[in-house]
């Protein structure tokens, strides 16, 4: 029988015990941080700067006009996503993020099968971003972008090792010029729109062959289905608030807020500007072509081209350092659960002066800066097939997040349950069937070697191994 853990029981009106340290107890993380500086750094790991400039531009060249709508369409999954995040999150606030909440309500394996999957999205994306720099960075010099990615990478390692409410304000102050990059782009967009809104839903993209120049072609319904999972990358960094629970003051109440806050803002910062660039690419072939950088400078001159490509940089950075301190908290939580032998889980499970995971975030940020050297498309697609089949599996914890005792548990509580996971399954199960079968099965033989983890590893030591516990609330 799988072991799930008990739910959170609700607070009592008695004054709880003074804590007394146990050698051997689990460590837990610090409560430092409430709604704003959680918003700061979920919204900084969204990145809503870099990934307009870095991951939409591979949904143009793709996608053409119909990239608005498959990203409208994948950001109103994610309110569904969503929901279920905060609901579990709530119930469930503990550094493990997915892998705790769904090994609680759907079984220790299901948990785990959900961690690998959420330690690949942990380690591909931050590099797959950082990457990006070099080409933001060519106004005042020119980097290869794999070496340029891997420093961002040490950068935000770095940095990670500070204390997590200092790093809220450096994340915010890099987040305000990302949004004002975002705001240019979109501001310049609409005031050289060269097609109406109309434009938006005509779905087609210049003709890479077959057509010869200038061709167009039509936009499939199985395209735009397929791009979904990138789609659904492109504001994936909401779940960042479910991650960073176990720091977060009254959890109960703010992981919800800063999920579904984050969501909404981030939607509006990327959506935006991708309509402006959209209306206002100087023809279909530019539009597919995807060079922003280019599209700024012909709408304006070479120095504000230069400020929007230096705040997108700082933005990359600002999303690396996020993304390792989120990324951090998964290896430093799984440690603590008993996931690896021994002397592993005791390395990971290490704090640093901080109270950062300082073995953790190393085995983080260093390893992500090797990955900078590997194919993007490998990166890209890996990535979206793991994003889908995470949310899947949330998904799936969600219509199970009532049974028993869990559904009295003291939690936030998602609206038109169990409609909400139920239409997601459906949806999410689909687009995953339509991903390229290479991803699939790279995905696919990650997914096989950690269930044989599983049975010949963690099982067969269930008394002592995956031990997934939630801290309680002080």
């Amino acid at each position: 029988m799988t072991d799930t853990l008990r739910p959170p029981q609700s607070a009592t009106t008695e004054a709880p015990p003074v804590p007394v340290a146990v050698p051997g107890d689990p460590q837990k993380l610090k409560r430092s941080i409430g709604v704003v500086g959680g918003t700061l750094l979920t919204l900084s790991c969204v990145t809503p700067a870099s990934t307009l400039f870095v991951v939409v531009p591979d949904l143009f060249s793709s996608l053409g006009t119909a990239t608005a709508l498959t990203i409208a369409i994948g950001s109103l999954l994610c309110v569904g996503v969503a929901f279920c995040y905060s609901e579990l999150g709530t119930l469930i606030p503990s550094a493990g993020g997915e892998y705790a909440m769904v090994s609680t309500m759907a079984g220790r394996l299901a948990g785990w099968l959900v961690f690998v999957l959420s330690l690949l999205v942990v380690m591909i994306v931050p590099p797959v971003i950082a990457m990006g720099t070099a080409d933001y960075l060519a106004p005042v010099m020119h980097l290869d972008p794999s070496y340029a990615g891997a420093g961002v990478m040490i950068c935000a390692t770095l940095a990670g090792l500070l204390d997590l409410r200092a790093n809220a304000w450096i994340t915010g102050i890099f987040l305000v010029l990302e949004v004002v990059a975002a705001g240019v782009v979109a501001v310049l967009g609409f005031a050289h729109a060269e097609r109406g809104p109309g434009s938006l839903t005509d779905l087609t993209v210049a003709s890479g062959s077959g057509s010869g120049p200038g061709g167009v072609d039509t936009v499939t319904a199985m395209l735009i289905v397929s791009g979904l999972a990138i789609a659904l990358f492109v504001t994936q960094g909401f779940s960042t608030a479910v991650y960073l629970s176990e720091e977060m003051e009254n959890p109960r109440r703010n992981v919800a807020r800063t999920v579904l806050a984050t969501l909404a803002i981030s939607t509006v910062i990327i959506l935006v500007p991708v309509v402006a660039i959209t209306m206002g690419a100087e023809s279909l072939a530019a539009l597919t072509e995807g060079d922003i950088s280019a599209m700024v400078t012909a709408w304006s001159n070479s120095a504000v081209g230069t400020f929007v490509s230096l705040c997108v940089a700082l933005a990359i950075i600002n999303a690396g350092i996020v993304m390792v301190i989120q990324n951090s908290r998964v290896l430093f939580a799984s440690a603590r659960d008993k996931a690896w032998p021994s002397p592993v889980n005791k390395a990971l499970s290490k704090l640093g002066a901080s109270g950062a995971p300082w073995v953790a975030t190393l085995l983080v940020g260093v390893p992500g800066a090797l990955l900078c050297f590997v194919n993007l498309d490998t990166l890209y697609g890996v990535t979206g097939v793991s994003v889908t089949g995470m949310y899947l599996l949330v998904a799936v914890a969600a219509l199970l997040a009532r049974r028993g005792s869990h559904g009295t548990g003291h939690a936030w509580r998602m609206p038109l349950w169990p409609a909400v996971p139920v239409v997601l399954i459906a949806v999410l199960g689909y687009v995953l069937s339509q991903q390229e079968l290479p991803y699939l099965g790279w995905t696919g033989g990650i997914v096989v070697a950690a269930t044989l983890y599983w049975a010949l590893y963690l099982r067969p030591r269930r008394e002592t191994r995956w031990l997934v516990s939630v801290p309680e609330e002080s």
